[in-house]
């Protein structure tokens, strides 16, 4: 499948792979691509994030998913989800970090990089790569672009689509612009 990704796609995906060595992740998981995806200039992607508005949160969103890793992956509809039954998330990290060290539930205990050798792809990662696959089929593209995995991303559940999603970038808004209907504001 690989062969089928355009140059921003492999930057993408190679891109991802080098956040979770830097992490010291496991695995290369959603968010990995989510990050490499940013780091992009000059893909359609980066073109579609910036109309709709991305200059000025792509900090926050960088932000927001470090906050997601430290609560060891759940997003924050999970958190208040959690919250609705009695459990703070918060208070649990900080008791987890407290016995265990900063970043104990992120794989990376006090950023020691416990992990060496190459990293696999997570379920989440390997998803993300697939539904990008179909959705450039669907939408009739000879190649898998950045844009495919960026819309891949916001179209399934899970932190990187709940983060983007609170910026304003949701699947409706990027195929809004990719399909030149104008810049979408993000809200």
């Amino acid at each position: 499948m690989f062969e089928r990704f355009t140059k921003d796609a492999r930057a993408v995906v190679t891109g991802a792979v080098e956040h979770a060595e830097r992490g010291g992740a496991g695995s290369v998981d959603a968010e990995h691509l989510l990050l490499a995806l940013l780091d992009r200039e000059g893909s359609r992607a980066s073109f579609v994030l910036a109309a709709l508005g991305g200059g000025g949160w792509l900090d926050s969103v960088r932000r927001a998913l470090g906050e997601a890793r430290r609560r060891g992956g759940l997003s924050q509809a999970e958190a208040d989800a959690l919250a609705g039954l009695g459990i703070d998330v918060g208070e649990v990290v900080a008791r987890v970090e407290e016995a265990h060290g900063v970043g104990a539930l992120s794989g990376d205990p006090e950023g020691k990089g416990w992990w060496s050798g190459r990293r696999s792809f997570s379920r989440g990662a390997k998803d993300v790569l697939e539904r990008a696959l179909r959705i450039a089929v669907a939408r009739r593209d000879r190649y898998i672009g950045a844009e495919h995995i960026l819309l891949a991303l916001v179209g399934r559940p899970g932190v990187p689509a709940e983060v983007l999603a609170d910026h304003g970038v949701t699947y409706e808004a990027v195929t809004r612009v990719l399909d030149g209907g104008g810049e979408a504001k993000a809200g």
